[in-house]
């Protein structure tokens, strides 16, 4: 694993350079933000065309490259269906998407980077069996046949490009932390303990993430010696029944040489229905995250930005990584304490202040607000997750995924904003 990483001195000369308050804006022509990433049809499906987008479930700048980004897509288009969900183009890889905004101003694409098994084949966005990261999930086909498991299948919502080429990728699986070098082949698998993959692990309590709302954001701290990740929505801790907290999420810190974690709350402004979707860094302990709920904007939804800093608040880690449960207040997980509770026990969730509510600041009318990269100067891009144009009939079949506001097929789509 060392091997893979620069020096200490230089992770930080270039992560110190990538996060001047300049470099990412100087000279680099945002002028025709807000712009959609170009499309292909993917398929067709019942009639529907299925975009070949689905890129903006997690986005990160280019370590040293000013204008340049990666955005990634999940596991791909689906639909609900009887106990699980129809998986539109069951072979269908998570991709990475490279791109830069050109001198003129324009989305350019330089690169799509397919993601692969350790051999080298391409993986798909099936559910993990039993014992390697299980949802338990049942894939369909789109004609409703039953598909089978992928073992090294991610449904990847973040990415992180790192100063060495290769990437950090996080899922709502496992949930996984996976290493993939500069060509997306895999080097390493992190799941939380009881997760058999890698022998370097998350704690065991992150395993109870809620089926689809696992490691929804992670980012890389600016000296380049820590992952940060932030679990989409409260956890079934210790079951689904008596995880009452709805407000409250976790966020896990992961060191990259020694492989040790630490684990802080979040506390939501919404509830069990909303989202913490993506983390990005401003410096070593301060960061950027996402809450969003799942209407468009013009319907009324959630789109908002907030600062928050790791400093002050408690590690709850406890003392056992192994523990299923993970740290108890009077015999109770977190999950079932009141914030009163916590607050008794001297534990403090990390601080937060708004960055900026998009819907007011933009009118923005995207529902899956997903992505963001914090360019410096109180700059912020965006990005969103357009399902890849589809959503579900209600029936288990797909159809078009049309903003209300505009009668348009929902596309991925950059902007950029100024924040508080």
């Amino acid at each position: 694993m060392k091997k893979l990483l620069f020096s200490s001195f230089a992770l930080m000369a270039l992560w110190s350079c990538n996060n001047d308050d300049t470099v990412n804006n100087q000279d680099v022509n945002y002028s025709k933000l807000p712009q959609e990433f170009p499309f292909t049809t993917l398929a067709t499906v019942n009639g529907v065309a299925v975009i070949n987008g689905g890129f903006g479930s997690g986005a990160t700048a280019h370590p040293t490259r000013k204008g340049e980004f990666y955005v990634i897509t999940d596991r791909g288009p689906n639909t609900a269906y009887l106990n699980g969900i129809k998986f539109l183009v069951p072979d269908f890889t998570p991709t990475i998407m490279h791109f830069k905004i050109n001198a003129e101003g324009n989305i350019e694409v330089l690169k799509y980077i397919k993601l692969k098994n350790p051999s080298g084949q391409p993986i798909t966005g099936l559910p993990n069996p039993v014992g390697m990261g299980s949802t338990g999930e049942i894939a369909y086909g789109a004609n409703g046949n039953p598909l089978g498991t992928d073992k090294y299948g991610l449904d990847s919502e973040s990415i992180v490009a790192a100063p060495d080429g290769t990437f950090w990728v996080s899922d709502e699986y496992g949930p996984h932390i996976v290493h993939y070098n500069a060509d997306g082949v895999e080097m390493e698998r992190i799941s939380p303990i009881g997760v058999n993959t890698g022998n370097r692990k998350l704690p065991a309590v992150f395993a109870k993430r809620r089926p689809n709302r696992g490691m929804e954001g992670m980012c890389m701290t600016p000296d380049g010696k820590m992952l940060v990740g932030t679990i989409q929505s409260t956890m079934y801790v210790p079951t689904k029944v008596l995880a009452t907290n709805t407000t409250l999420t976790r966020i896990v810190t992961f060191d990259i040489t020694t492989g040790q974690t630490k684990q802080y709350l979040y506390k939501q402004d919404g509830g069990a229905s909303d989202s913490v979707c993506e983390i990005t860094p401003i410096s070593n302990t301060e960061f950027l995250v996402i809450e969003r709920d799942g209407k468009f904007g013009s319907e009324g939804g959630l789109k908002k930005v907030y600062r928050i800093n790791l400093s002050g608040a408690s590690d709850v880690s406890g003392t056992d990584p192994a523990a299923v449960d993970g740290l108890k207040i009077n015999d109770k997980a977190l999950e079932q304490s009141t914030w009163a509770e916590i607050a008794a026990a001297g534990l403090k969730p990390v601080s937060k202040t708004l960055a900026v509510d998009l819907v007011a600041k933009l009118g923005y009318e995207h529902d899956k607000f997903e992505g963001i990269v914090y360019l410096g100067g109180n700059k912020l891009a965006v990005f969103n997750d357009d399902d890849f144009g589809v959503v579900d009939d209600g029936n288990g079949n797909p159809k078009a995924k049309i903003l209300p506001k505009t009668g348009k097929v929902d596309k991925g789509t950059m902007y950029v904003v100024d924040i508080q």
